[in-house]
């Protein structure tokens, strides 16, 4: 039995994980293996010869013994399908074919997120290598919001494009894709928003949650399904003879590290072909073979080889501040640079503006945060939606402000900013198990939103401040059931427990070899059980650090990120020198040329008992 499963021998005097019934973070602690899961564990030890942890860790996230192999070794070509499986991937191939054989420029119009410029840089650089001059167009979110508008259009054909790719969106711009029609563009969308029946014109609509496509494919992120149209394009250019002349074929796998960003990025569930793009996207990425990527990863000041985690919270923001509170444009640009000094400026750039965009984002998320508190009642037990709303504040952070409120007060919350036309633009983020992208379309075909979309997780809204309460009040009917559920599972699922002994860089390494972690997918979840909290200190934006050390004297570092200002943290700086239950995800700290194991708290229990 190894250190780290030797605590899941002993009885605990509960059902719950280590007895605990009620955390500091108010959750009861569950593990994350019923005895079918044990079972299957026992299986993957016995025969893959894989240590007892991380047999439980796959285990957990659904392997058998009979699919471990693959599990840890997913390859692309196992898991993606025929890309002609995507209703009208044949058309789009085949217009796409066209443009490459006449010359033709063609015009990418993105969205301002990290899935926009992705999908826009992974086009716009395919299209490249097949000689085509690109123009890639990413609106201004405060001047132009969301989606292909007839002023950008017009601009992109003067400019003499015949075709245009949406990417990202589209699949619900019926006058402004009508409008291109009008003045002689051909139209290619490939998105993965939930749209209506209807679509807009075009020559190929490429969306897996298109309502008549049977793909299977509902969780790619946008850039996944770019990746999959250049897969089909590169086929069709192939089968027309068009490579052998321009003296061979891109490297299309090269171009995964764009995919694995901006699939996670987009916090899409990473199971299936999307982990198999995020865990060789990665390995593309650890090249360093693309500047911009390179140029940002030292901006981000980033350690040790990029992981999910890294791309989701350091390099992801980056990218995404162009959009939020500068130039739209800057990611896609980046992320296409062919010259060294040039991607370190615009890296630098984008780091700056971060800065800018999470002073803005504290100011707002304060008056936010006054305002749902009114809403929702001191003990939040109030209405099953956070909606609020902001005279001048930014849009551009409306997106994450609404992703602090869900994280609080653990529903689905929208934060809108209201300009001084008395329209609102917002955003909204919701939790497992309730469909947020479902209820905004419902609610643009019920006349309470200007337009509006997105999917499960996340979706943008555009309002008129007199609709609000009309808005709220709507989202109340719909989704109180669905939220109630998902707030009635108070449980947090470990993995397993283990001491500070146990806790080193070796682990981790093993761990991650059930990777990459992310939404469907999670990171294992430890326990360190009855430690002593040496130390803890609030330090940096709010972060509580702590010294755990166990009953043979080793110890182990941990961060609770935000935490200081809530039950979990103010508990943990109370027990200086108690005994707690710890548990969170395990990474590795690299400072001075060292690697010492550190654990990221998510929450924490009495061990005094």
């Amino acid at each position: 039995m190894t250190a780290a499963a030797v605590l899941l021998s002993q009885a605990p005097r509960s059902d719950a994980f280590l007895g605990v019934e009620r955390s500091f973070g108010d959750r009861i602690w569950r593990d994350r293996l019923d005895a079918r899961g044990r079972a299957s564990a026992a299986e993957i030890t016995r025969d893959h010869g894989l240590s007892d942890l991380l047999a439980r860790v796959l285990a957990g996230r659904g392997v058998s013994s009979a699919g471990t192999e693959a599990y840890l070794a997913p390859a692309i070509r196992d898991l993606m399908p025929d890309p002609d499986k995507l209703t009208d991937m044949g058309a789009a191939a085949a217009r796409l074919a066209d443009a490459a054989e006449r010359g033709e420029r063609v015009a990418v119009f993105g969205d301002y997120d990290v899935d926009g410029a992705t999908s826009s840089a992974l086009i716009a650089g395919f299209l490249g290598q097949a000689g085509l001059a690109v123009e890639i167009y990413i609106p201004d979110r405060i001047f132009e919001g969301y989606g292909p508008n007839a002023a950008a259009i017009d601009r992109l054909a003067e400019n003499g494009a015949s075709l245009l790719v949406t990417v990202d969106c589209g699949s619900t711009s019926h006058e402004a894709l009508g409008h291109a029609r009008a003045r002689g563009l051909d139209v290619v969308v490939l998105d993965h928003h939930q749209m209506g029946a209807e679509a807009p014109p075009a020559v190929a609509l490429v969306n897996p949650n298109r309502q008549d496509d049977l793909s299977g494919l509902g969780h790619l992120a946008a850039c996944g399904v770019v990746f999959m149209t250049i897969v089909a394009t590169a086929r069709e250019l192939r089968r027309r003879g068009f490579w052998s002349k321009r003296g061979g074929e891109p490297d299309l796998l090269a171009s995964l590290d764009l995919v694995a960003l901006g699939t996670v990025a987009d916090v899409v569930p990473l199971t299936g072909l999307n982990r198999a793009f995020v865990a060789k996207g990665l390995i593309a990425m650890r090249a360093r073979a693309r500047l911009g990527l390179a140029a940002l990863m030292d901006a981000s000041r980033l350690d040790g080889p990029p992981s999910p985690y890294h791309l989701g919270y350091l390099i992801g923001p980056r990218i995404n501040a162009g959009g939020r509170v500068g130039d739209a444009g800057l990611g896609a640009r980046l992320l296409l640079c062919t010259d060294d000094e040039e991607a370190r400026r615009v890296a630098a750039e984008l780091d700056r503006l971060n800065g800018e965009r999470q002073a803005i984002e504290r100011e707002t998320l304060a008056e936010a945060e006054a305002e749902a508190n009114a809403a929702l009642g001191l003990d939040g037990e109030g209405a099953s939606v956070a909606v609020v709303s902001g005279q001048g504040w930014h849009p551009g952070v409306v997106g994450l402000v609404a992703a602090r409120l869900k994280e609080k007060f653990r529903r689905p919350a929208f934060a809108v900013a209201v300009g001084p036309d008395g329209v609102g633009t917002g955003s909204g983020r919701s939790v497992p198990g309730v469909d947020l992208g479902a209820a905004v379309r419902a609610a643009v075909e019920e006349g309470l939103l200007v337009k509006g979309g997105g999917h499960a997780m996340a979706a943008g809204v555009t309002i008129r401040a007199d609709r609000l309460g009309a808005f709220r009040a709507f989202l109340e009917g719909r989704l109180a059931t669905a939220v109630s559920a998902s707030r009635g599972d108070r449980s947090l699922k470990i993995d397993a427990a283990l001491t500070a002994a146990a806790a080193t860089p070796a682990l981790v390494r093993e761990l991650d070899r059930a990777g990459p972690f992310g939404a469907g997918a999670p990171e294992p979840v430890l326990a360190l059980a009855a430690h002593t909290v040496a130390s803890a200190d609030v330090v940096g934006q709010g972060h509580v650090r702590l010294r755990l050390r166990s009953g043979d004297g080793s110890a182990v570092g941990a961060i609770a990120f935000r935490a200081a200002e809530t039950d979990l943290g103010r508990a943990l700086l109370a027990r200086r020198g108690a005994l707690v239950h710890a548990a969170g995800a395990l990474t590795i700290d690299r400072w001075g040329g060292s690697e010492k194991a550190s654990l990221r708290l998510i929450d924490a229990a009495s061990a005094e008992a």
